[in-house]
């Protein structure tokens, strides 16, 4: 395995864990399941139990890992490597002007899960001031990839193409 690979298991984040904030769902529904098991194991034989539901994101983690919930060390693999992604996994901030759609956070996690690291977590945020683009923060870093910062950088150059423009009552003036 690469050197970004979690020394807990080899296990993999789907590229639908977009944030901290799914890793915290994740954590959450591992413990209920867990909890759950536990109880069934010191219940009476006969009695009946339902098991609490399980959520697509947390079926598609179990299914990519290839997890068996019911063995306690898939169970247990699965606790460590969330912690160990809640715990050290890199985090990226992301501004847009607009929502950005499904298919494109898909295309964008598999990119970043690939280029920056297999965990990357990245939280959405929205700024509709920034017209397109985004602007990207890491803990240290922040890179404004927006038009408005596109538009402040060049505002020199505007002004002097505008400058330079002739307005339709000049141009009928000079004729």
């Amino acid at each position: 395995m690469t050197e970004h690979s979690s020394t807990q298991n080899y296990l993999q984040l789907p590229i639908s864990v977009v944030g901290y904030i799914d890793i915290g769902r994740l954590t959450r529904e591992m413990d209920d399941l867990a909890e759950f098991l536990n109880q069934a194991a010191i219940r009476e034989p006969g009695t009946s139990m339902k098991l609490p539901k399980s959520s697509k994101l947390f079926d598609e983690l179990v299914s990519a890992n290839n997890l068996n919930m019911l063995q306690k060390e898939d169970r247990e693999r699965l606790q460590a490597f969330l912690e160990e992604v809640k715990a050290k996994a890199p985090r990226l901030h992301i501004s847009f002007g607009a929502d950005p759609s499904p298919l494109f956070l898909q295309k964008l996690m598999d990119y970043l899960r690939g280029a920056v690291h297999p965990l990357v977590l990245v939280q959405i945020g929205l700024q509709p001031n920034i017209g397109a683009g985004c602007v990207l923060r890491s803990t240290n870093k922040i890179f404004d990839m927006s038009l408005r910062e596109d538009f402040k950088q060049k505002r020199g150059l505007l002004m002097k193409h505008i400058a330079n423009l002739k307005t339709p009552s000049e141009t009928e003036a000079t004729s």
